[in-house]
């Protein structure tokens, strides 16, 4: 089909749940051959229900879908598969002790009872030089980064046909060299026709270089249709959130004080009994915010819980305000003023089946001023919960709402109420900000530089490499368990860090 035409085209498109909620209100979109549309919004705005209405996950309660003009009504997957719409999904649904080739003909009709592994072999082949995609067809999904990861699901939906590609979040867990490489494979696709649709919830900058039109969901509802050439980051931030968003938070000056954290030549193997972490070391200062930059995987996460006390190291020392705490236990470190944002906001950050006020409780329950001998005073816990979750804006019905009703934003603003009120020397936090919305993510970067005023050292671990440049003092590209080098927050340039986060550039640069 000729670049420009109409491909997919909803109208009046309404979703309605239990209780009254409408996550859909008559929405109105299209999408041409060869374009790149995106959809923005933030968390709750609609844009999943809508990508599972397009993908025939779920059906409209009104309104009517098109594909290349003809009125068409999905009652699965794949209708919507054979009408050649494909997803990737931002969680991979992959197998990960399967190879790369045989996740992507897995399920295909045309593999049929016997499976021609060379003939399939050479369409995936030829598929990955028309698109430019390089990667090894024989690896294991497992020892894949999450950037090819991501290219195994894009090549399994171009191999079953789709000239439709929706798209979850497509760059959030991808590095700077990443980016680039998908940029350049989103624009081959294009040339062949290909319509894609990128749904972003806070990765701003990259659809200004994907897309060519943008349409904005608030509450339900398109607030907002414009060519991408005009549009600012600005403007975009504010249709989707409905007020101003400070995409640059001023660092407030403050005084680098004395040591606070030191950890020397520290190693700890992963849950796989495999070495992840190998001989790091460094320290923190108070009011200094010190960021580990790097992707998922680096053992980046096994310092967090090493320092938190949650894994015990197999080598090496770590000393808070110059005592050695490698062996103390979590409850010491926290009674010591150490806090930690863990990046599982369910089952590690809060327990879900709890109410508010009883996860606020697991950070206070030791405290005398809330336990006497083992009893603990309600009263007083529920006045503290209230204080800090109206203070932390928790939206919830009430503090006895259970927190797996929370969206992921107040799920993220309820860990932060349990741990900042309580933190006074160091906050360890690990990914605070994935997978928030633009607003979320505003408020929770400027609580971390509220701490940093406030004289803590904090310890920030993030894969959003510009939120690690903004915040840092100092930035440490991690990669294969080691950090490649600690850099000043002049020294560090985006494109040296993120290079260092991939590999390809040494700590001597």
């Amino acid at each position: 089909m000729k670049n420009g035409t109409p491909i997919l085209e909803v109208r009046g498109i309404t979703k309605r749940f239990p209780g009254g909620v409408v996550a859909l209100d008559h929405v109105d979109f299209e999408v041409r051959a060869g374009e790149v549309h995106a959809i923005l919004g933030e968390n709750g705005a609609g844009k999943t229900t809508l990508m599972n209405i397009l993908f025939g996950v779920l059906q409209p309660d009104e309104g009517e879908i098109y594909v290349y003009g003809k009125r068409v009504k999905f009652r699965s997957p794949l209708d919507a598969m054979n009408l050649g719409i494909g997803m990737v999904h931002q969680i991979r649904k992959l197998i990960p002790a399967h190879t790369v080739l045989e996740n992507i003909i897995l399920g295909h009709p045309k593999t049929g009872t016997i499976i021609n592994m060379k003939k399939a072999r050479e369409e995936v082949k030829a598929l990955c030089e028309r698109y430019g995609f390089k990667i090894d067809l024989d690896a294991r999904v497992w020892q894949l980064s999450a950037g090819e990861q991501q290219l195994v699901e894009i090549l399994r939906a171009l191999y079953r046909g789709a000239k439709i590609l929706i798209l979850d979040e497509p760059t959030s867990v991808l590095t700077p060299l990443e980016i680039d490489s998908f940029l350049n494979s989103m624009k081959s696709m294009a040339k062949e026709g290909i319509a894609t649709i990128p749904f972003v919830t806070h990765k701003l900058p990259e659809v200004f270089a994907i897309s060519d039109r943008i349409t904005v969901l608030r509450r339900g509802k398109v607030v907002k249709r414009l060519e991408t050439r005009e549009a600012t980051m600005k403007a975009l931030a504010e249709y989707m959130v409905g007020r101003e968003v400070l995409f640059t938070l001023e660092k407030p000056k403050v005084k680098i004080g004395e040591e606070i954290l030191r950890v020397e030549n520290v190693s700890a193997l992963n849950d796989k009994g495999v070495l992840a972490l190998k001989g790091v070391s460094f320290s923190i200062r108070e009011g200094e915010i010190f960021g580990i930059a790097g992707v998922a995987g680096n053992g980046q996460q096994e310092l967090a819980e090493v320092i938190a006390g949650l894994r015990k190291p197999i080598g090496g020392r770590i000393f808070f305000k110059g005592r050695d705490i490698t062996n103390t236990s979590v409850l010491e470190r926290m009674k010591m003023g150490i806090g930690y944002i863990p990046p599982e906001r369910l089952g590690v950050g809060v327990i879900g089946n709890f109410s508010l006020v009883d996860n606020i409780l697991m950070g206070i329950y030791f405290d005398p001023e809330f336990s006497n001998k083992g009893f603990l005073n309600y009263k007083k816990i529920r006045d503290y919960a209230k204080k800090y979750i109206s203070e932390f804006e928790v939206v919830a019905p009430s503090i006895d709402t259970k927190a797996a009703h929370l969206s992921g934003g107040n799920l993220q603003r309820l860990i932060l109420a349990r741990v900042i009120p309580r933190t006074s020397k160091l906050l360890i936090a690990n990914s605070p900000t994935v997978g928030l919305d633009i607003a979320a993510t505003e408020a929770v970067r400027s609580r971390i530089l509220a701490c940093k005023e406030k004289g803590m050292g904090v310890l920030l671990i993030s894969e959003d490499l510009d939120e690690v440049l903004q915040l840092s003092d100092r930035v440490a590209p991690i990669y294969e368990g080691r950090f490649v080098k600690i850099l000043s927050a002049e020294e560090a340039k985006k494109e040296v860090v993120g290079a260092m986060m991939a590999g390809a550039l040494s700590g001597g640069v």
